[in-house]
């Protein structure tokens, strides 16, 4: 699919709606589509996406200004017709070939009423796309612009259901105040939030990337990390033996166990295989990771710790341990602690790690952890984020059936939350 995104600048112009069309282009390239960026500000920032700039489209032009000017003080002025047909003749050229076209901000704000107008004459013409209005900001609901806004047109080209078109917001408040805006049924406007980018906010290494989508990590709901080696003394029978249990409480729940084996045993390797035969018994393939398994060289520090920042908690099993770096690498994290009770582990997390001993039953440990996690704020949220808000997610849950539905069937009652 051929797909524009229009708005009044792009990057490296900084901006929130200037983030998402980014994102958003970005998402799109990767999913296979050919997507340009129309804009007047702004510039190109990867070689698979074009960037088109078309001065008049944006809120500086001086010719643009000069318009707003009038417009606010609720004139229209002699030129504005003439703009009008210059910006339509400007994007049928820029939009030639395209299926769809993404129009950000520029239908609810009044930076530019030329250009609305332009969109809303071209709107369902021949040779023209399928047009979606994203919107971010309404100009009618806020205050701060109702100064600038009056009765009839174009202002009221703000306020008005354009036919065909699909309508969309960031936000339930934002579909509410459109509703209203335009007295159209909630189901008639789709929901779909801006995101987060986990890897880039926490600068995630390309490998730590890899594993994390090849072993589906930011859906599980606890991801436990174990950062050991692979050694019997490290009772990671244990650690299987409580994911499971924890799983009954927490379907999602999964387990990353980052180290290698063990360098002085060659037991370790037959202990491996008990793991792997005890893991596939408990039915925990999908849900309990070792890394040896995918790698068998060392792993820098810098992937140590993006697993530290990905994960909701530590989980220690030890029967020994001669110091517990893993702890104070959790503190540092800002990660809860759950561990064995031994004196080296105790003198670091004082009273504020949860304990267990090293035979506990698992399902006591199992309900420890569960019951902390969910009483914990904090996770709450965490986890509810990387389920709904990044924007992997949100292109695969809601971007991406929003481009490939039929333009004349709306979305289910309520719109996609």
């Amino acid at each position: 699919m051929k797909i524009a995104l229009l708005h009044y600048s792009a990057p490296p112009v900084v901006g929130g709606v200037e983030s998402v069309l980014a994102h958003q282009a970005n998402l799109m390239t990767e999913a296979g589509h050919t997507v340009r960026v129309i804009a007047a500000r702004g510039d190109a920032w990867d070689g698979h996406i074009d960037f088109i700039r078309i001065p008049l489209v944006g809120s500086r032009h001086p010719d643009i200004q000069a318009v707003k000017v009038e417009l606010d003080n609720g004139r229209v002025p002699p030129g504005f017709d003439e703009l009008v047909r210059k910006i339509m003749v400007q994007l049928q050229t820029a939009t030639r070939g395209v299926d769809v076209l993404i129009a950000h901000n520029v239908c609810s704000l009044n930076k530019n009423l030329a250009l609305t107008e332009a969109l809303h004459r071209l709107n369902g013409s021949s040779n023209f796309p399928r047009l979606i209005l994203w919107h971010h900001d309404l100009a009618w609901t806020t205050p701060r612009y109702r100064h600038e806004l009056h009765h009839g047109f174009p202002w009221s080209l703000l306020r008005t259901d354009w036919p065909g078109v699909a309508q969309v917001v960031i936000s339930s408040l934002r579909q509410s105040e459109l509703a209203a805006l335009l007295g159209i049924p909630l189901k008639r406007i789709r929901v779909i939030p801006n995101g987060m980018d986990i890897a880039r906010f926490f600068k995630l290494e390309t490998k730590t990337l890899e594993w994390i989508r090849h072993l589906n990590l930011l859906a599980a709901t606890p991801f436990l990390l174990v950062p050991v080696r692979i050694t019997p003394r490290k009772n990671l029978e244990m650690a299987l033996r409580i994911l499971a249990d924890l799983k009954q409480k927490c379907p999602a729940a999964a387990m990353v166990v980052t180290g290698p084996l063990g360098a002085h045993n060659p037991a370790n390797q037959d202990y491996l295989s008990r793991l792997l035969n005890l893991r596939a018994q408990l039915g925990l393939e999908k849900s309990a990771h070792f890394l040896a398994e995918l790698s068998d060289s060392y792993l820098p520090d810098a992937i140590i710790a993006d697993f530290y920042r990905l994960a909701d908690a530590l989980l220690l099993p030890s029967r020994e341990e001669g110091f517990g770096i893993p702890l104070i690498e959790s503190a540092l994290s800002h990660r809860p602690v759950f561990c064995t009770d031994l004196p080296p582990l105790r003198a670091l997390g004082l009273d504020d790690a949860s304990y267990f001993s090293p035979d506990e039953d698992p399902h006591q440990v199992a309900d420890l952890i569960a019951d902390t996690l969910n009483n914990d704020p904090v996770y709450r949220f965490a986890t509810r984020t990387r389920q709904q808000y990044t924007w992997e997610q949100i292109y695969q849950e809601k971007i991406a059936p929003l481009l490939a539905e039929d333009p004349h069937q709306f979305p289910d009652e309520g719109g996609s939350q």
